[in-house]
């Protein structure tokens, strides 16, 4: 996974997670990321700082995996976990709304497919099932299978409501 950041024509910026560089282009070049503050489709890569982090401990985070295709939305998770939420709350408040802005654009715009998310984008990525916007949940090892089946999708952090 590679860590870009990026801004939309308008000047906003913001990070995004990528397989690799490959997959970046592919989906710069077809217009498949947008700007979480504007929507816009123009994005270009930012100048940025190389970071290293520890990462969460396993198990520690959820997020919602959303096909690429499709506008970006995510699943709610039944209940929030407390080390979510607690990061939810030490995290910029400019960030934070946009988080729950993305998930409300996700919930408004997508079809909700919970834990069968893995085998419906298989579906529709084989041309099984119709081509239609989805999001739902999957397990690190799931996104991995995806991702080595060539079915892009994206992964959002599910920030919990109320917080």
């Amino acid at each position: 996974m590679i860590l870009y950041r990026l801004r939309c024509a308008k000047g906003h910026e913001f990070d995004s997670w990528f397989k690799d560089g490959k997959t970046y282009e592919r989906q710069e070049k077809r217009s498949l990321i947008g700007c979480p503050a504007c929507g816009n489709a123009k994005i270009t890569r930012a100048p940025m700082a190389p970071r290293i982090g520890k990462g969460i401990e396993k198990g520690g985070g959820k997020s919602a995996d959303v096909p690429v295709e499709a506008p970006a939305e995510a699943t709610p998770a039944a209940a929030p976990d407390p080390q979510v939420a607690a990061l939810a709350r030490a995290m910029p408040k400019e960030m934070r709304e946009t988080l729950i802005k993305l998930r409300e654009q996700v919930e408004k715009n997508l079809e909700p497919v919970g834990e069968k998310f893995a085998e419906e984008a298989r579906k529709i990525h084989y041309g099984e099932s119709d081509k239609r916007g989805i999001y739902g949940q999957t397990t690190d090892e799931e996104a991995a299978a995806l991702a080595d089946e060539g079915i892009e999708f994206g992964r959002l952090p599910w920030i919990p409501r109320g917080n």
